[in-house]
């Protein structure tokens, strides 16, 4: 009897996870990905472009990854992400963040806030506290857990998927599953 060999992702979805797609789906993609990776920014349209193409198919996760020591500005633009995820924009303020990637510095940061409609006041608290700093670590935990190296990191139903020569692997995953 042939046995599966344990999933790769340490931690599968769970409630807190910023997700797009049919919660029913049984088809499940995790990217850990960071704001100023150049590499997880080209990443971005074909993940849409995925989610387009199996639409009710699949349920999509982002989860922080940010590469501090090559990539200053990506734990703070992360927080900011997550303080928007908890006023419910989310994937308006991960959209913004990539498409400005050059310029995600503190006063960038708060710039897209107000664009993306959030709250000042609270923004500006939460970032000054560091309100989600713990819940971006718990991302970079659970990314290393699952011998994540780099960004983006993908995993298709619980296995990592090498799209270090091209994001075709991701999709024929997906179809595969």
């Amino acid at each position: 009897m042939a046995t599966s060999r344990p999933p790769d992702l340490s931690h599968p979805i769970d409630s807190r996870d910023h997700v797009l797609g049919n919660p029913r789906a049984r088809i499940t993609v995790v990217e850990y990905g960071d704001f100023e990776c150049p590499t997880c920014k080209q990443a971005a349209p074909s993940v849409k472009l995925l989610l387009e193409r199996f639409q009710a198919k699949v349920l999509f996760a982002y989860r922080h990854f940010p590469q501090e020591a090559i990539h200053p500005h990506a734990l703070r633009a992360a927080e900011a992400a997550e303080c928007a995820g908890g006023q419910g924009r989310f994937w308006a303020m991960h959209d913004l963040l990539f498409a400005n990637q050059p310029h995600l510095d503190l006063k960038h940061l708060f710039a897209y806030a107000e664009r993306v409609g959030l709250d000042h006041a609270r923004f500006t608290a939460e970032m000054d506290d560091e309100v989600y700093l713990q819940r971006v670590r718990e991302h970079i935990d659970s990314g290393r857990s699952s011998h994540l190296r780099a960004t983006p990191g993908f995993f298709v139903n619980g296995m990592i998927v090498d799209v270090s020569s091209g994001l075709q692997r991701l999709f024929d995953a997906v179809e595969t599953a």
